[in-house]
């Protein structure tokens, strides 16, 4: 059986969004914007939203300050997963984690092509943990959000879904 136990007790998450542009502002951001109102309906707590420019630095600078916080449990980040030149946020975050979640990017590309087609090869979604906090990186789109967080991150981050899910290994994270 996999799917929702109705019989298990919901645990929200405290969740950062980032959306990383170089021509977004926080009005314009419709992205950033389609995460909150989806973590916010599914229980979870926004623990900050911050835009910053594609630019390694600023990408690090901002998600570590969110992995050293312990009131942050989860960074989603929107935008810069690209091929283009500018499009450096697999390079940011890829460093920070201490183990990659490979099947994160495989269920993405799985679910995001039946809405994009061949399209999803132009993305590099990734996913992983850095000192006990999650992170996920997503395309910029809409649509990549809708795919993102509807179809994989969502169920992931319900402490009810079995037959297992991420919340149940937060408090085992930093183990030795």
């Amino acid at each position: 059986m996999h799917g929702i136990d109705d019989s298990r007790i919901f645990k929200p998450v405290r969740i950062a969004i980032l959306t990383v542009t170089d021509s977004r502002t926080m009005e314009t951001d419709t992205s950033g914007a389609l995460l909150i109102e989806r973590l916010e309906t599914a229980g979870h707590s926004l623990a900050g939203r911050a835009i910053v420019a594609d630019d390694i630095g600023a990408i690090q600078s901002q998600v570590t300050g969110w992995i050293d916080d312990p009131d942050v449990d989860v960074v989603i980040s929107t935008g810069g997963t690209g091929l283009t030149g500018r499009d450096v946020t697999p390079e940011a975050v890829t460093p920070l984690m201490d183990k990659i979640i490979d099947g994160f990017s495989v269920i993405f590309h799985q679910v995001s092509y039946q809405t994009v087609g061949l399209a999803t090869l132009q993305s590099r979604a990734i996913a992983g943990v850095a000192k006990g906090t999650f992170i996920f990186a997503l395309p910029g789109s809409n649509g990549a959000i809708r795919d993102g967080w509807d179809k994989v991150i969502k169920h992931e981050l319900d402490s009810r879904q079995v037959p297992c899910n991420l919340v149940e290994l937060m408090p085992r994270l930093m183990e030795v």
